[in-house]
């Protein structure tokens, strides 16, 4: 008998490399709305073994869906009567039972027996010994989306606003909802703005501050502004903002346009605007934006202006950024930053809110895949986690009044430039999520500039942090952690609104109010509850605070420079807004 010889010289076969792997992950991200699925199932698993050896917890559970059982049932007594009490009230942001309506049967009802579902779900998904904090957080925040869909608020029939809406109109306001409705579904098959953002058209109603763009590299335009005012403070402001944004959130209409409020209080202003990265651009990373962006603009502003100091203002990631850029100059002995102001920007990523739900290995890895087929994340992608983690806000309440009222709220400037959106390429977007939601390398010293780790507490000028109070993206708890990071003199600032509302914050609007601090570089630390309690609070915008203070660390006002330095072969290349702004 034969034996048959191992050809060792024969190629092995070729197998499909991972690659494969990324291509079916990227296939099932628009079924999954991006999100891990082996990531829920783990907090879900964890959550569930735990909760399965844990019987006093059973127990305790079944003793609150026994007292949840009798409370509804002997509400449901005396429902009917006009002046019954609730049995339980809703949390204070919930406003979806606040019509009058809802107090009558048997929509009163309905209404309570969803909240004390809501209430025992809440303590059936927290506080299970063993698990995750991480986990737990995942199922309670996915519990309560499901949850939210079945609301009576979400149907016709258990809405008593929405049936006497419909009875006045005899339906005009459902007829009028489900055209709203086509018209979103039209926007979105189409990826184009929603209905009313034409009325802001970019550089004609939005973004027309005067100016011109003196400088562009592949990466960012550089905006110089025309001065209004017969002399400027010498020391111009450079505004960084977010490249998960387009820059003219700070200019918008010229009633709430930071950047012209600054130009009309007598300050040089320059602002970069963010090419909108396609395909071709997945390989740009963190290293690009940093000197392609801070730096490039930086080498532009000392070239116009000589010897100048720079106010640098960063916003949302923009102020990430910038602090990097602060401490590698710090750290390299560059002293041309006189001040630093952070607009909603996070430092320290360990507590940054329900964003922290889509961040783990597991979901990184997934939107790695994602990013990966096309080079870059989309747009849409960002919006959809944003309106998840307000939802209430974003969702359920624009379900209620747009396609069941009838009711289309106009569009405002704010709303407009919200719907122009902008992607992130794929190299950047890993590495940021990894070195600063993974791995907190930039709080923890790690984060490395051109080889070496650079440190926030080389940082030597003074900082202005503003947080807000319903910041769902940086919240300003992780945003006051700077204080823990840095030895300088520290202004912090707590203002009403959201991420953008709270920003967007001209004076002269009713209900704005903010709280302001100074720590010296010697004081002492404030844990955030001692700082609310000690921060004095004003009334209004924090605008004027804010440049009352840049004004102080600034020189005496001087004529205006000229526009770019054509001697250096910075000439003026068109008129602001320039040409990356308008990308698409």
């Amino acid at each position: 008998m034969k034996h048959l010889a191992l050809d060792t010289a024969a190629p092995l076969p070729h197998w499909p490399g991972p690659g494969l792997d990324r291509w079916t992950h990227a296939q099932l991200s628009p079924w999954t709305l991006g999100v891990s699925t082996a990531s829920l199932r783990m907090a879900f698993d964890d959550w569930l073994t735990h909760l399965a050896f844990n019987p006093a917890e059973q127990l305790d559970l079944a003793q609150k869906a026994l007292q949840g059982a009798q409370q509804i049932a002997d509400y449901a007594t005396r429902a009917h009567q006009t002046d019954c009490a609730p049995c339980i009230e809703p949390m204070v942001h919930d406003t979806r039972f606040v019509h009058p309506s809802w107090q009558t049967w048997p929509f009163n009802l309905m209404s309570q027996s969803f909240l004390l579902t809501q209430q025992w779900w809440q303590c059936a998904s927290t506080g299970v010994r063993g698990v995750e904090p991480h986990h737990e957080s995942v199922v309670t925040f996915t519990l309560r989306q499901i949850l939210d869909t079945v609301s009576p608020a979400n149907f016709v029939l258990s809405n008593p606003e929405v049936l006497e809406r419909t009875a006045k109109t005899a339906g005009a306001n459902l007829r009028q909802g489900f055209q709203n409705w086509l018209e979103d579904l039209q926007a979105l098959r189409t990826n184009s703005p929603p209905k009313g953002a034409e009325a802001y058209r970019v550089g004609r109603d939005v973004a027309v501050t005067p100016g011109q763009v003196i400088y562009r590299n592949h990466l960012i335009e550089l905006i110089q502004y025309t001065p209004t005012t017969a002399q400027v403070r010498p020391e111009p402001v450079l505004v960084v903002p977010s490249w998960i944004m387009k820059y003219y959130v700070l200019d918008l209409s010229p009633h709430n346009s930071l950047i012209k409020h600054l130009v009309d209080q007598g300050h040089i202003v320059f602002a970069m605007s963010w090419a909108n990265p396609q395909s071709e651009d997945r390989d740009l990373d963190m290293d690009d934006y940093l000197h392609m962006g801070v730096m490039d603009a930086l080498e532009v502003i000392s070239t116009v202006l000589p010897q100048a100091r720079v106010h640098a203002l960063g916003y949302c990631l923009g102020g990430t950024l910038l602090t990097i850029a602060a401490a590698a100059m710090a750290r390299d002995g560059d002293d041309r930053l006189a001040t630093v102001s952070l607009l909603a920007a996070q430092t320290d990523f360990t507590e940054p809110g329900e964003l922290q739900l889509f961040i783990d290995d597991s979901q990184v890895a997934h939107l790695e895949d994602t990013m990966w087929d096309k080079g870059y994340l989309d747009s849409r992608q960002m919006a959809g986690a944003f309106q998840l983690m307000n939802s209430t806000d974003l969702i359920w309440s624009r379900l209620l009044k747009d396609y069941l009222l009838g009711e289309r709220a106009p569009i405002s400037d704010l709303m407009a430039w919200n719907a122009d959106g902008t992607r992130l390429p794929y190299s950047m977007h890993t590495e940021y999520l990894r070195r600063m939601f993974l791995h907190n390398d930039l709080a923890n010293g790690r984060y490395p500039v051109r080889g070496k780790p650079v440190a926030l507490t080389a940082i030597q000028c003074p900082i202005y942090a503003v947080g807000t109070v319903r910041d769902h993206v940086a919240p300003w708890r992780s945003v006051h952690k700077l204080h823990l990071l840095t030895h300088v003199d520290t202004t912090f600032v707590l203002t009403s609104g959201g991420h953008n509302v709270g920003i967007v914050n001209p004076p002269g609007v009713a209900g704005r109010s903010f709280q302001a601090l100074t720590r010296p570089h010697d004081g002492p630390y404030l844990d955030p509850e001692a700082w609310l309690q000690t921060a004095p609070h004003h009334e209004g915008s924090w605008w004027p605070h804010w440049v009352q203070w840049l004004q102080a660390h600034s020189g005496p006002k001087r004529a205006p420079p000229p526009m770019g330095a054509p001697d250096a072969g910075l000439v003026p290349l068109c008129d602001a807004p320039g040409t990356y702004v308008l990308q698409t």
